[in-house]
């Protein structure tokens, strides 16, 4: 019976609960999803021996036919076994798998099997230990098969319940039943580009005879991933252009006389951001621009002297910041940079509502209610208002919104960002983020927002000295850590999550899973302040900031910190961001291979704020390897965005930043490797929505693009 390719499994398989549960944990619901859900890897058969060639030690494959298999428990019966003699004319070869009793059920007398895996020997017997197999039919293996480097077995990413046997078994037999995959990219780019056709392509990335056919198909969808981003993007971007913008004239005088009110002049490439945004205020549509600047670049004056247009032009401004440690020093930045322009500013959070200025001392801010901030709010009193995801609470209404600033836009999802440009004429937004990522990347989630790059340093700043610590060099680390502090200086050392021996098993609901982490990083921060106040720096008064405390409890340790109370601060990643602490001229990370290079990249950035020589250290456990290579670069590179596109590089596929965040598949992710192939995507992508915005003509298209993006995060 034909299968159609947008049919639930658990409609034409007979699948339990747990598992359909495990299937869903992998992204796999329907019939095309584990049809696109791709190998990890290939096991290359490079070669084939007879049994009396075979040598312990060495890794091989084997042809053969099934004797015998059973199953069997460990001496301490805690572990399944799988066992199986396999012959050929030179003699018997014993196959054995661990903690996988199953597989012997497969396995029937006279069946031809093809093995590959490490050859070990115990007692003097030689067996393959956990070998990948494959049913072979015929008396004798094809001319590809012979052929060394001509065979390949797909291994799969597997999860709590779900082998890669299990998910190579089941899309072999989809694939022969599946009734049409319909063909999605039209015919002209397939020509243009010389890509293989859907059914090919899904053959050739499952079950490739030769390597070939697999770059061939994992360059086809790779392409199609980007390009359906890249569509999804160009909608997007069509649907602000039709918008009707909100005219703000740019204020030379004003933005004139806020230069001059600064100590330093700005830099040439913040002269130029301003520019550019300044242009976009005075465009028929509304300006959606995204703003990535290296960490300590400058953003925040750009946001400021964008924002005071915005007000002398009589419109109101909400700039949303994903902390409230971070709200309330933009909070304190703003009032003093626009103090002199008579500039109101109000800071709202879930723990704090405050106004500036005061009526009692004008260059000072007072505590108000919540009821009362937003009535100057809705009244239009409030010029500016800073704060967190409070902002975009129902009963926060403006007069007259103008601009939307959203910082570290990444922290947000794209419906909250939305939230607050749904008002009745639609403010500019502009958002920012001081986390580079790769152009590749920039341009394919952030293909309907203005890219302004921020490329430039403030003049004067001091490098940060930046070194990879082993273990060996602790103790001499610590002296010198000790001799900053005595000068007067402070240090931050941020904990990696300690990992738990459960994490394998899934969580039951998200909620459990946030609170697993954050139990995680808690028992590190403590272990590691417990280490730091007993044993390596006792005469130092040390904080300790954690996920689980409360906000009241983040802002007085927060506070101390900054008042120069506590010389030493243990945290988790909650300082990536935004803190601000300009006598803090140390930054020691421990665990250092656990985190991607952008990460790294960002806690460096929360020293060297002062006028004091910084350093960061990166305690490391690993030496050698890609883990060092890694870490060598972080002491090499000159900035953030050097450090991205090094991380896209060596990490590999789905591993920027450290993590798999941006939902992007691995075959994607791939394509981000390759400029050309992301601007062929995004030139064909552009060409399409001019002819057809809507996508009327390409209903398949759209169908494709609605699964693809659910999935993408483009914050």
């Amino acid at each position: 019976m034909a299968i159609d390719i947008h049919e639930r499994l658990e409609n034409i398989l007979r699948i339990y609960p747990p598992r359909l549960a495990a299937l869903k944990r992998l992204g796999i619901e329907t019939v095309r999803e584990l049809l696109y859900y791709f190998p990890s890897r290939y096991i290359e058969f490079s070669g084939l021996k007879k049994s009396d060639e075979l040598i312990s030690g060495e890794h091989a494959s084997f042809v053969g036919v099934v004797v015998s298999a059973g199953s069997e428990r460990s001496w301490n019966k805690r572990i399944g076994i799988a066992t199986a003699r396999i012959s050929d004319e030179a003699g018997m070869v014993k196959a054995v798998w661990f903690n996988q009793p199953y597989i012997a059920s497969k396995f029937k007398p006279g069946m031809r099997v093809l093995l590959t895996g490490k050859v070990l020997e115990r007692k003097g017997e030689l067996y393959f230990g956990n070998p990948k197999w494959e049913a072979i039919g015929g008396e004798g293996l094809s001319e590809d098969v012979q052929t060394p480097g001509r065979h390949m077995i797909p291994v799969y990413s597997e999860t709590y319940g779900i082998s890669s046997d299990w998910l190579g078994g089941h899309i072999g037999n989809m694939l022969k039943k599946v009734d049409e995959i319909p063909e999605i990219l039209p015919k002209d780019i397939i020509e243009k580009y010389h890509l293989p056709p859907v059914k090919r392509a899904l053959i050739a990335m499952h079950f490739p005879k030769k390597l070939p056919e697999t770059e061939a198909a994992r360059k086809r969808f790779s392409f199609e991933e980007i390009f359906l981003i890249q569509l999804d993007r160009h909608i997007q971007r069509k649907k602000i252009e039709e918008q009707k913008g909100i005219g703000i004239k740019p204020d030379e005088e004003i933005v004139k006389k806020f230069k001059e009110s600064l100590p330093y002049l700005l830099t040439g490439a913040q002269e130029r951001v301003v520019g550019q945004i300044l242009e976009d205020f005075s465009k028929p549509h509304p300006m959606a621009r995204l703003l990535e600047g290296d960490v300590g670049s400058g953003k925040t004056i750009v946001a400021a002297v964008a924002s005071l247009n915005v007000v002398s032009q009589k419109f109101q401004v909400a700039f949303m910041a994903p902390t409230e440690i971070l709200a309330r020093q933009h909070f304190e930045e703003f009032t003093k940079r626009l103090q002199p322009f008579r500039t109101t500013i109000g800071l709202l959070t879930s723990s704090e509502s405050r106004k500036f200025p005061s009526k009692v001392a004008f260059k000072s801010s007072v505590e108000v209610s919540n009821n009362q901030l937003l009535k100057w709010v809705l009244g239009g009193e409030i010029d500016i208002l800073i704060g967190t995801h409070s902002l975009i609470q129902d009963r926060v209404k403006f007069k007259n919104l103008g601009l939307v600033v959203v910082d570290e836009q990444h922290r947000f999802g794209v419906d909250q960002r939305s939230r607050l440009l749904k008002t009745k004429n639609i403010p500019h937004l502009l958002s920012m983020s001081a986390t580079p990522i790769p152009r590749t990347l920039a341009l394919t989630l952030y293909g309907d927002l203005d890219l302004s790059v921020l490329d430039e340093m403030p003049p004067g700043r001091k490098r940060i000295i930046t070194r990879v610590v082993s273990s060996r060099d602790r103790g001499q680390t610590y002296e010198f850590i000790r001799s900053e502090i005595r000068k007067g200086r402070q240090a931050f050392v941020i904990c990696p999550r300690i990992e738990r021996k459960d994490e394998s098993k899934p969580a039951a609901t998200p909620a459990a899973m946030i609170q697993r982490l954050r139990m995680s990083e808690m028992k590190a921060v403590k272990e590691e302040f417990k280490k730091l106040k007993e044993t390596i720096f006792p005469e130092y008064q040390i904080g300790m900031l954690h996920g689980r405390l409360k906000p009241k409890e983040k802002e007085d340790i927060m506070r101390a910190f900054k008042d120069n109370k506590t010389n030493i601060l243990v945290s988790t990643s909650v300082v990536e961001v935004g803190v601000d602490v300009s006598n803090a001229s140390i930054m020691m990370i421990e665990g250092g291979e656990r985190f991607g290079l952008s990460q790294l990249h960002q806690f460096r950035g929360r020293v060297g704020r002062g006028e004091y020589q910084s350093y960061c250290f990166v305690f490391t456990s690993n030496d050698s390897g890609k883990s060092s290579e890694r870490l060598k670069a972080l002491q090499e590179a000159k900035t953030g965005f050097e450090l991205a596109e090094y991380d896209l590089q060596i990490r590999g596929a789905g591993q920027l930043s450290g993590t798999s965040q941006w939902g992007v598949s691995d075959v994607g992710m791939d394509a981000l490797k390759n400029i050309k192939l992301v601007e062929f995507a995004r030139e064909e992508a552009r060409s399409i929505i001019e002819k057809d915005p809507k996508l009327e003509n390409h209903l398949m298209l759209s169908q494709r693009i609605r699964e693809v993006v659910k999935n993408i995060h483009f914050e």
